[in-house]
């Protein structure tokens, strides 16, 4: 894909911007509120619940900050799709909790999927050069 069109390469960065921040605010979250998910995360079955959150947390902010640099942008695209799609399932399993709670947990699960889908769409567009970006990679 070519940014040859007016206003392309920022309306891309904008993009970035947009999904990496949002991402990366996502992953500071974890930090900040460790505490009040990690019981969460152990209800859900995940081993070492608080680490758990931890670890996830620091995957989304640091693959947020990435795709806004548009560095390593295979890694941190292929890191997140990966994961938003498997804690889609194993974390929001709407259909497999009490009514009064599947709601919540369908959102949540809409909202990673289509996430997944965003992370889908950079790391098809990391092989192309990208205006506005550091330009670091694996290759």
């Amino acid at each position: 894909m070519v940014f040859e069109a007016a206003g392309a390469a920022e309306l891309f960065l904008v993009a970035r911007l947009l999904f990496g921040g949002v991402l990366a605010f996502m992953g500071l979250n974890h930090f900040m509120n460790a505490e009040s998910m990690a019981p969460y995360a152990e209800a859900k079955g995940l081993p070492l619940p608080k680490a758990s959150v931890y670890v996830s947390g620091g995957l989304l902010a640091v693959s947020g900050v990435l795709v806004i640099l548009g560095a390593y942008v295979v890694v941190a695209a292929g890191a997140l799709a990966t994961f938003l799609l498997a804690s889609a399932v194993t974390m929001h399993d709407f259909w497999a909790v009490p009514e009064d709670q599947q709601q919540n947990e369908m959102t949540q699960f809409l909202k990673n999927v289509v996430m997944a889908g965003g992370a889908l769409v950079v790391l098809t567009l990391a092989g192309t050069a990208w205006p506005y970006s550091v330009g670091l990679s694996l290759v």
